[in-house]
């Protein structure tokens, strides 16, 4: 009776790691560098809510916002490494691993609107742009639109001569690095945690980004004008780590597809009224003052920035230029 005892005790030590490992959730660590209260934010948010709930609690989400695990240069890396499991990164990130091919999206005027954007993301440019991403580990689950950039500096920028000289942060996409270059602006990339105080004690004279990131990291607090120019969209990449993900049980990843698919259109359908919403909230303040171009002014920088374009075959490859030329019915030099 003593040695059955033993045995049952026995089996149940080693029965126990197996029991504990079957019921503990799985955990998936979601980092991103924006605030919460930000279409990216609120997108990461909802992501976790559905993740939850579809797996019925399988699956456990837990989001660092405003870079409180990785800061941009250091976050891809930690998710190749599989330090971090999920992040959505602006598209100009993935240069640094050799696929340049993402800055084509950062090409200046190249999306009339929200919707022109969406449905080229959706489209034959969005797949063929995840594919690239297989190779290096990492699989492309969404995107994720957050509008349009602004541009700011300490003086009112409204004619391409305007940027004559001033220090410009940019988040790394050499086709950013090109076009202000081309007004005559000095770009410096810079982690996105770092560009408040930067702003704040001159090390960069303005930046470019959207409105619902101007008023959540509060650079309107430290930039006298704010050019409501929407020269350039801002795009994230959802992505996942690929070990990470085609290990999951797949009725998991099927939950997490769905839950994924709902908040992205969350997300896409907020990005637009939190943006206009931030801007009302900037010129409630009086901190800062707005303006707007003319239709001449508009056609200035267009054709100060036009030259990017042909500029971009050398650095993202003609394959990707035509295939965004077909999609947006665009010309690209």
């Amino acid at each position: 009776m003593r040695k059955l005892l033993l045995a049952v005790a026995a089996a149940a030590v080693l029965l126990t790691p197996a029991v504990v490992q079957a019921q503990s959730a799985i955990v998936i660590k979601f980092s991103h560098v924006v605030a919460n209260d930000t279409p990216k934010g609120k997108g990461a948010l909802k992501f976790k809510e559905l993740a939850e709930k579809y797996t019925d609690g399988k699956v456990k989400v837990e989001v660092y916002p405003n870079s409180t695990l990785y800061k941009d240069k250091e976050e891809i890396e930690a998710l190749q490494l599989g330090s971090v499991q999920m992040l959505a990164p602006s598209t100009a990130k993935f240069a640094p691993l050799g696929i340049k091919e993402f800055e084509a999206l950062d090409l200046p005027w190249l999306f009339k609107d929200d919707q022109t954007y969406s449905n080229a993301m959706k489209g034959t440019v969005g797949k063929w742009l995840f594919q690239k991403l297989e190779a290096k580990g990492i699989t492309g689950l969404a995107y994720w639109d957050n509008g349009f950039h602004m541009v700011s500096s300490n003086r009112p920028l409204t004619k391409p001569t305007d940027f004559q000289g001033l220090k410009f942060r940019i988040s790394g996409s050499k086709v950013a690095d090109q076009y202000f270059r081309l007004v005559g602006s000095i770009p410096q990339i810079m982690a996105f945690s770092e560009v408040y105080q930067a702003l704040q004690t001159g090390v960069v004279d303005g930046c470019e980004n959207t409105a619902s990131n101007y008023l959540t990291q509060k650079f309107y607090e430290v930039q006298k004008d704010i050019t409501v120019s929407y020269h350039a969209h801002l795009q994230y990449a959802v992505i996942v780590n690929s070990k990470f993900w085609s290990g999951l049980p797949p009725d998991i990843r099927t939950q997490l597809d769905k839950a994924m698919a709902e908040a992205t259109d969350y997300t896409n359908s907020i990005a637009r009224q939190e943006n206009e919403d931030a801007l009302a909230e900037i010129k409630k303040t009086g901190k800062t003052t707005l303006h707007y171009l003319t239709d001449a002014d508009r056609k200035a920088w267009q054709e100060a920035m036009q030259p990017t374009y042909k500029w971009a075959k050398g650095r993202v490859g003609q394959e990707v230029l035509d295939l965004v030329a077909k999609e947006l019915d665009v010309k690209m030099n």
